[in-house]
């Protein structure tokens, strides 16, 4: 199984719907579809690596990221989900009542710890 990893950030002073942005961009610049919502609580955002051990491994996976908090004490969830194929039409509160991350088996558990520790570092990065 693959937990999900939570980030906590505090004293950063940043705006979520920005930050949000921002991850996205970070992510598509690094080959990922990526779609996002925006919530009253913060955002959810989904990216999917395109490439062929992605589709033989995962084709229905995606990572998940959480934005949620004040702009001064914030916390960011990544995991491994499903991939919801219209995420602006889902209702954001299933979303985020949902089990988004799921447990993954062993050549799934490898690919994970590798892209998710790419994205991870991406996230620390656009925040600074």
């Amino acid at each position: 199984m693959v937990a999900e990893k939570k980030l906590r950030f505090q004293g950063r002073n940043k705006n979520l719907n920005d930050l949000a942005q921002q991850i996205q961009q970070a992510l598509e610049s690094k080959g990922y579809r990526v779609q996002s919502k925006q919530t009253p609580d913060g955002a959810v955002i989904q990216a999917q690596k395109a490439g062929i051990l992605r589709d033989i491994i995962t084709a229905d996976r995606a990572f998940t990221v959480l934005l949620a908090g004040e702009p001064n004490d914030f916390t960011i969830r990544v995991g491994i989900g499903k991939l919801v194929q219209n995420l602006a039409v889902m209702a954001v509160e299933a979303i985020l009542l949902s089990e988004l991350f799921l447990a993954v088996d062993v050549p799934e558990m490898l690919w994970t710890a590798h892209v998710e520790k790419g994205i991870i570092q991406d996230i620390k990065s656009v925040i600074g």
